[in-house]
């Protein structure tokens, strides 16, 4: 039976049985930070079952992606264990319980998929003989195939609350897959007796005191793999024979070196199980990184690439297996087909990257190996595996795996306070005055309401709530002291989702305060910071809040920009690209965004075009309150970063152009922008891109100072604009002829330099050394100086000096065989810098540095003949 087949047939089961189907969900958790990944299938239906949210029906059934790496160890080594699989699931909230759910399992088991019922076992918490005697009585399994496992295997929970003991059945796969042992059976760790459904019955809730309390509306969430059904119903032994796998997994075996291939089963099954989940991973918006959902698809794609290596394979073949996986899965999950080649992008550009920084990692990784080897000991120290992890981009699982391989391990407390210093710094070079101690300063704060009015207003009569200097409370504030106030009811918008925060003006009867900036606090509240300009302010007195209207306006104009700029992006490159920041200021704005490629400048002026067509076309722009699945019906973009309730969310449409979930403020129409240019675009780290941009008045200022800039230069080239180009390029190739004539001259007298050098070469103990200060305004100069006595000596070492301004610039180089005796030219013109008060490095074979001590350069050069003997010494090669 194939795979699809097994996947419709249990929703078109469940779908009889009243159940409403739903479409696999996201692997990115929505409005829930406890999850970086959905691993299982009731994962997304959680708020469903902590009673959160009403479920859209009683009864649903899915077939949901998901991704889970606790057994990522295993992966391999076993025929049954994933990281990325397809969860079928059939859930009752409050509805049906115990009695159905076994049945309807048992049936769907025995007469849908008709597999045979002497190769069926069941497993039942062995407390639970309400489940006992639904299995024997009920359903007809004899007592002895029903076998009863403890609270570790067979009942579910995860801290206090619902919770409930658990029903698997397992498919016996025969006596060949088993391990020999005489006790092998059900519960057994080997691939004979694979678990195919598990019944979870919450039923109960964990109390704080321990106690296990019945609950009045009971859960059913089952839980059938895919993957292991498919591996009983097309009778093979392991995931990588089974319809929907074998293909991948035969596309890198006819990669694999044909040596490897009969000796490295895990590593074949490694990269295929790996490049699964990161085809979908990818698909859904995952990227790589260092951190949350990030590392895990890095983990997994380095881990495969890693893998890869072993099997000899060569290239980019990860990004090329995407297409083997779309093939395989695309009709089933289209988003595959949709983004496919975005996918191929985003994996090749980080396979391209660890594969630069692979062989450098292993090397020093092997490095590492061979020093707590000689020392006697079995355990990197932390700060090293830190500097593989930070620098190299070595996972450190993968680093621990490969010196489980060699029979060390990794000090993890010490990597991970590395890590922890690390994070430290971070937080600390984030933090702001605002966030740092927020709960405390805010405290007295905590149970007052806010409400923002700025929607419909710039200026509001409001009572003054509380003011605080440095987080405690006064009734009264004089001129020139900085002061946090709260008001009932407010125009000033806070700063969120990009927007920076509204500036203005409080008006007392007996004084004011300047506005410099407005927040929230931890509980929602609208803080206003700023400082008493004049008088006095009390508390409980009505004051008359003012927004800066100009400032206001500039950023509705950037934050409307946003949205349209986002959604010419989609139009440009594809609907792959999504916000992943922003700031919207009113003299500028920042657009952070994925996508796999620098923008080229004909698709920034397309992109700019068209953001301007749509301003020109002064398309009205509103906001309105709506659910947000209705908002999701219209197509409107949400941010998988931002929570938003259910049944109320804002949706800002710019006409049919483009519809965003925000709670930002914005122009009344397109046309206000007035003019809209882009700065700059950049990348910012793997796959994320950056645009900056003005407009209005910033964008007409931006382009009448590139018009004064133009018209200066044409001037200077005795042109006039409109010919200034064809000029330019007169210009720059009259340079570019300057530059190679230059060069040849350098080269002549670099030549001639050096044969009055060779005459100075001196020989200690077998090595040929050169050391001289010679005339070089720059590093290239006294590079080509090097090359040339390089050219004419084939086994030297050679350290060049020269002053250049008021600074020293030093470059030092040694031949492959003087390396191998241990000669290290970096480590040499490190020491040579000292002396000149400055610095270096670079590699045992090129090195170069700098200093500010012209005056100490012959010295400097004098020290490298102790240097070299030393090396030689330490080498053992004298």
């Amino acid at each position: 039976m194939q795979s699809s087949t097994i996947r419709q047939l249990f929703l078109d089961y469940f779908s009889s049985k009243d159940h409403l189907i739903m479409p696999s969900f996201s692997l990115i958790p929505q409005n829930d930070p406890t999850l970086l990944l959905i691993g299982a299938g009731m994962a997304p239906l959680k708020p469903f079952f902590t009673g959160e949210k009403k479920p859209p029906h009683k009864r649903i059934a899915t077939c949901q992606k998901c991704v889970r790496t606790p057994d990522i160890e295993r992966v391999g080594h076993t025929g049954r264990h994933a990281t990325f699989f397809e969860m079928l699931g059939n859930f009752s909230f409050g509805d049906y319980f115990k009695e159905e759910a076994i049945a309807w399992g048992w049936d769907l088991v025995l007469n849908g998929y008709r597999l045979p019922e002497d190769r069926l076992w069941v497993s039942i918490y062995y407390e639970d003989e309400e489940a006992f005697k639904i299995w024997n009585e009920n359903i007809g399994v004899p007592a002895d195939r029903i076998k009863r496992m403890g609270k570790e295997d067979n009942f579910w929970e995860i801290g206090l609350g619902p919770c409930g003991p658990c029903s698997e059945i397992y498919y016996d796969m025969g006596e060949e897959a088993g391990c020999d042992r005489p006790d092998c059976g059900v519960g057994c760790d080997c691939d004979r007796y694979l678990e195919i459904w598990n019944l979870v019955f919450t039923q109960f809730s964990r109390e704080a005191s321990g106690e296990l309390v019945e609950l009045k509306n009971k859960n059913i969430d089952t839980g059938a793999g895919l993957e292991r059904l498919a591996m009983a119903l097309q009778n093979v032994y392991t995931i990588y024979d089974i319809d929907i796998v074998k293909p991948l997994y035969k596309y890198f075996e006819d990669l694999a070196e044909p040596a490897r291939r009969r000796e490295q089963e895990v590593p074949l099954r490694v990269v295929t199980e790996h490049s699964r989940g990161t085809t979908f991973m990818v698909a859904d918006g995952v990227l790589p990184s260092n951190e949350g959902r990030g590392y895990v698809l890095r983990r997994l794609m380095r881990r495969a690439a890693r893998f890869g290596k072993l099997l000899g394979i060569e290239g980019d073949f990860l990004s090329d297996a995407v297409s083997v996986v779309v093939e395989t899965m695309g009709d089933t999950y289209p988003e595959l087909k949709e983004r496919h080649e975005y996918i191929r992008q985003i994996v090749r550009q980080e396979e391209q990257r660890f594969q630069e920084t692979l062989s450098q990692g292993m090397d020093i990784l092997e490095g590492y190996i061979e020093k707590i080897r000689s020392r006697g000991s079995d355990q990197l120290p932390g700060d090293w595996a830190f500097k593989l992890y930070d620098t190299y981009g070595f996972p450190l699982d993968l680093t621990a795996e490969i010196l489980d391989e060699q029979g060390f391990k990794i000090d993890r407390e010490g990597f991970n306070q590395h890590l922890k210093q690390q994070q430290e710094r971070a937080r600390a070079a984030a933090r702001t005055s605002a966030g740092e101690g927020a709960d405390k300063r805010y405290h007295e704060a905590k149970e007052l309401t806010t409400v923002f009015t700025g929607y419909e207003t710039l200026e509001q009569e409001s009572r003054l709530l509380l003011a605080l200097v440095e987080g405690e409370a006064r009734p009264e504030i004089a001129k020139g002291e900085k002061v946090e106030v709260l008001l009932d009811y407010t125009p000033f918008y806070a700063e969120a989702g990009g927007q920076i925060g509204d500036t203005g003006y409080l008006e007392a009867n007996g004084g004011r305060i300047r506005v410099e900036n407005t927040i929230f606090s931890p509980w929602g509240q609208i803080i206003h910071q700023g400082k008493v300009e004049e008088g006095t302010v009390k508390a409980e007195e009505k004051v008359k809040a003012k927004v800066d209207g100009g400032r206001r306006s500039g950023i509705c104009r950037s934050h409307t920009s946003t949205h349209i700029l986002h959604r010419a992006l989609r139009n440009k490159l594809g609907d792959h690209v999504n916000q992943a920041g922003s700031l919207v200021a009113p003299d500028r704005l920042r657009f952070d965004f994925n996508h796999f490629a620098a923008l080229t400048r004909e698709e920034l002026q397309d992109i700019e075009k068209e953001v301007n067509r749509i301003v020109l076309s002064n398309i009205p722009v509103n906001a309105e309150i709506t659910s947000l699945e209705e908002a999701e019906q219209l197509g409107a973009t949400a941010i998988f970063t931002e929570k938003y309730e259910e049944d109320k969310v804002r949706m800002i449409s710019t006409g049919e152009y483009t519809r965003e979930l925000c709670g930002g403020t914005h122009v009344s129409a397109s046309g206000e922008i007035g003019l809209f240019k882009i700065v700059s675009e950049e990348g910012i780290g793997s796959g994320m891109r950056r645009i900056e941009a003005v407009s209005g008045l910033n964008a007409y200022t931006r382009t009448v100072e590139h018009e004064e800039i133009v018209a200066v230069i044409a001037e200077a080239l005795n042109t006039s604009e409109s010919k200034l180009k064809e000029k330019f390029d007169e210009h720059i190739n009259s340079y570019k002829l300057l530059q190679k004539t230059n060069q040849d001259l350098k080269k002549r007298l670099a030549e001639s330099e050096v044969k009055a050098l060779l005459s100075s070469v001196k020989e200690i103990d077998g090595v040929k050394l050169l050391t001289a200060k010679v005339t070089a305004d720059s590093n290239e100069t006294l590079r080509m100086v090097m090359d040339e006595v390089k050219n004419s000596l084939p086994s030297v070492l050679v350290v060049l000096g020269a002053v250049s301004g008021d600074k020293v610039i030093l470059v030092g180089s040694a031949t492959s065989d003087l390396v191998k005796r241990g000669v290290q030219a970096n480590k040499i013109i490190q020491d040579v810098a000292r002396h000149v008060d400055g610095g270096g490095g670079g590699k045992p074979e090129l090195a170069q540095a700098g200093g500010k001590n012209p005056d100490a350069l012959p010295e400097a050069l004098d020290a490298v003949e102790g240097l070299v003997r030393e090396q030689l010494k330490t080498a053992g090669q004298v």
